[in-house]
């Protein structure tokens, strides 16, 4: 029989995942921050290159990114589609050179990258915290959203019911103060509401 992993079990998992993910994204050609809603890009490049050297195309589902005649140092599917029209890149001088600076607009913006193409490692968008998205930043009613993703995602994470299942655990609850008589298995749910059934058929909604 399988036991749960203890406290120490699981920040010791948790530590080597995340120093696994550190070094993944430590080795990649270039480096990636994101906010829920948009994903920069810096990929360095030697301090000679001017911006004709370059060759860069971003389009909604693909990225790449490199040098004109050589192997493109990114090249591949995006995570999720971007915004075009919004996204932008730039050669910036550095104190060790130069780097491609890009800015790619997402269009789902209730949504993290666990990567910037495909083929590139994953991160663990679960270890995301508001901080890292700026959240005072967002307008109210996509950060009231924000807000409840990562709720859901810790209570998963400590194997704890989400905003949704308590929802229902503390509509059943109502439900049987103000209907003792009634067994939980003649309710059905049925989108948001719980309705009184039999043999599986729904009737109407329990008030």
């Amino acid at each position: 029989m399988s036991t749960s992993p203890t406290p120490e079990e699981r920040e010791k998992k948790d530590a080597e995942l995340k120093a696994k993910e550190a070094e993944e994204q430590a080795a990649l050609p270039y480096k990636w921050t994101q906010t829920i809603q948009d994903v920069d890009i810096t990929v360095p490049v030697p301090g000679n290159i001017k911006g004709k050297d370059l060759d860069v195309v971003i389009s909604k589902t693909k990225l790449k990114v490199g040098l004109k005649g050589q192997t493109p140092i990114l090249d591949g599917d995006l995570a999720k589609q971007i915004h075009v029209d919004e996204s932008t890149w730039t050669l910036e001088t550095t104190s060790s050179g130069k780097e491609i600076a890009l800015h790619l607009d997402k269009i789902n913006k209730m949504e993290w990258w666990a990567h910037v193409i495909t083929s590139a490692p994953k991160i663990d968008t679960s270890k995301i915290t508001p901080e890292n998205s700026k959240l005072s930043d967002l307008d109210g009613e996509t950060r009231s959203m924000v807000e409840k993703m990562m709720y859901d995602q810790r209570q998963k994470e400590m194997g704890k019911p989400t905003s949704e299942e308590e929802k229902k655990v503390e509509m059943l609850r109502k439900f049987q103060e103000m209907h003792p008589g009634k067994s939980p298995s003649c309710w059905v749910w049925e989108g948001d509401g719980l309705f009184e059934g039999e043999d599986g058929l729904r009737k109407g909604p329990i008030s």
